[in-house]
């Protein structure tokens, strides 16, 4: 078995899912099939918020709250879904990404961190 370093995971991650520029991103939103996940860690959802209608689910807990074909996934999520991950810098988004779309999800992308969405103006609220 190939061991794969953490620069292998993420060039991978990045080959496979398409990082949408933050117009981009806006304009997939306005689609009424798209959810925003949030991928970072509680802690850092309380104190800085999250994206505007976003919902919250840490990396480390992603394919084991979402499944392509479960109705009990959040929001009605299911494979044909937009789903647009973020996490502070774009990295731990990019892995998440992938595995949603190992595990069957179709339409994945990642937007990439929060404080870019905050440089470009993007809409943010406080922690659900």
């Amino acid at each position: 078995m190939q061991t794969k370093s953490l620069d292998m995971l993420l060039e991978e991650a990045n080959r496979q899912i398409k990082r949408l520029s933050f117009d981009e991103s806006l304009e997939m939103i306005k689609n009424k099939n798209t959810i925003i996940v949030d991928v970072r860690e509680e802690s850092e959802v309380i104190s800085l918020g999250v994206i505007k209608n976003a919902i919250h689910i840490p990396r480390g807990l992603i394919e084991f709250k979402l499944s392509p074909h479960s109705p009990n996934n959040p929001n009605g999520i299911d494979q044909n879904t937009n789903l647009l991950i973020y996490c502070a810098g774009g990295y731990r988004s990019a892995l998440a990404a992938k595995t949603l779309s190992d595990i069957g999800f179709k339409n994945v992308y990642n937007i990439g961190g929060y404080q870019n969405w905050i440089d470009n103006g993007g809409d943010i609220q406080a922690s659900p």
